[in-house]
């Protein structure tokens, strides 16, 4: 299956997963700077208010947002092959068949021996997807489920604002 520019854009932003925040930090600034350029604000003005008129997600979590859209596409067979040889559903370990999770749409979490294992596909990709509402995974239309995303992340970044 070919990738479109939109899901190797998808792609590319998934691998700034599990970055500390201090690698992090200089992309947001740059977000941040846009939307003050955009919006007409002084430098020491607040900037959530902007990006929430903007609706743009922290960058925190646009890579959630992101790996999401890419675990996704591996849920509805929409992936290509070498990304969705990367993980493993819950329902396919034999071991598991018996359980519930088995039924659910989850994803297995690989053991990792180092932290930056974290930061592979193979395992930020189930974690992010693991963490989402199963209302979510049950959502088999791509569009829907990129709005239901985006809002859920949305709330989540802003709720305390």
């Amino acid at each position: 299956m070919r990738l479109c520019l939109a899901d190797w854009t998808t792609a590319c932003n998934s691998v700034l997963a599990g970055l500390p925040k201090t690698s992090i930090a200089p992309l947001q600034r740059v977000q941040n700077a846009a939307a003050r350029l955009i919006c007409g604000l002084r430098s020491r003005d607040h900037i959530t208010p902007a990006l929430i008129q903007l609706h743009w997600l922290p960058i925190e979590y646009r890579i959630t947002y992101k790996l999401c859209i890419l675990m996704h596409l591996v849920h509805v067979g929409r992936s290509p092959s070498y990304l969705a040889d990367l993980v493993t559903a819950m329902a396919k370990i034999p071991s598991r068949s018996r359980l519930r999770s088995a039924a659910s749409h989850r994803y297995e979490l690989p053991s990792i021996n180092l932290k930056c294992g974290e930061r592979s596909f193979s395992f930020a990709g189930p974690a992010a997807w693991n963490a989402l509402p199963g209302i979510l995974h049950e959502q088999m239309d791509t569009p829907a489920f990129k709005r239901s995303l985006k809002t859920l992340l949305f709330e989540r970044a802003y709720s305390t604002h």
